[in-house]
């Protein structure tokens, strides 16, 4: 018995150590979109720290393969990534990766060279919330600009802040704005996610579904197979009732009729000579007086 307890407290340690908490990425300051030279700090902000969660990228100077932060990039201070001076080829994607391989939510990060930015959201908004884009000048802020959806206008903010609210599906798509005599910004995507699904649970002084005045479908339909099958039966089995009915009735219509004759029409043979005879004698008298 103790062995069994034991053995089965060594199953629960080794699962509950094979499990992993997700961890979310962060990012500072919250941009898909940045200058060259700024300095760039990533968290994996994480419920248990002893999952050891590690930041990973894959850049365009990367091309292919993964690295670690620490590795050819940024510094690690704890479960943070710091990059004191960014760079255009910094510009990919970053994620937090823990030792048994569970990955968490993926950013991605645009360095510029150009003098104007989109400041955007790096994670996806939920339907309903509101979107706001910041225009950014290099070495001013708060200057006008318009702002572009998939190519088309959109309008002109005056402070270079436009705010969308409660947005929809319909405002996903790739954004840009463009700041007069200064430049445009790089394109960047926004993604739309739709709202969690909530449930709440059935009132108890509403009646139970298909109790009383509705069957369910798998009932329902089960009923209308049983009458069809009632039917083709009936089809294919009255005609031959009926014409069983109308066959015995010929055979007794026609045993009836073939009695009938012999009961009355049947006389003796005798008799029937001597009806000959009989006549035979009239029509010689006749014969005979006619001649005289």
């Amino acid at each position: 018995m103790e062995e069994t307890s034991l053995l089965w407290l060594l199953f629960l340690n080794l699962l509950l150590s094979s499990t992993t908490n997700q961890a979310s990425l962060s990012v500072s300051p919250s941009s898909s979109q940045m200058f060259r030279g700024q300095h760039v700090s990533l968290s994996c902000e994480e419920d248990d720290s002893s999952a050891r969660w590690t930041l990973r990228r894959n850049t365009v100077k990367d091309k292919d393969e993964t690295r670690a932060c620490g590795v050819d990039w940024g510094k690690t201070v704890g479960s943070s990534c710091k990059i004191s001076y960014i760079l255009p080829w910094d510009s990919g994607a970053y994620w937090c990766e823990s030792r048994e391989g569970a990955t968490s939510n993926s950013i991605n990060i645009t360095v510029s060279d150009k003098p104007v930015i989109l400041q955007s959201p790096v994670l996806p908004v939920k339907e309903g919330e509101d979107l706001t884009l910041t225009c950014i000048a290099k070495n001013s802020s708060n200057l006008p600009a318009g702002f572009y959806k998939d190519g088309s206008f959109i309008r002109t903010e005056p402070a270079g802040h436009m705010t969308i609210h409660h947005v929809s599906r319909s405002d996903e798509g790739l954004y840009k704005c463009h700041i007069s005599s200064v430049g445009e910004s790089p394109p960047c995507w926004v993604s739309v996610t739709g709202k969690p699904k909530t449930t709440s649970p059935p009132s108890s002084s509403l009646p139970t579904p298909y109790t009383t005045t509705a069957l369910p479908p798998d009932t329902i339909s089960d009923r209308l197979h049983l009458l069809l099958r009632l039917v083709v039966h009936l089809v294919v089995f009255c005609p031959y009732c009926i014409s069983t009915f109308i066959m015995v009735s010929l055979y007794r219509d026609r045993t009836t009729g073939n009695d009938l004759p012999i009961s009355v029409v049947m006389t003796p043979p005798t008799q029937a000579v001597e009806g000959l005879e009989d006549n035979y004698d009239v029509i010689t008298a006749v014969t005979t007086v006619h001649h005289i």
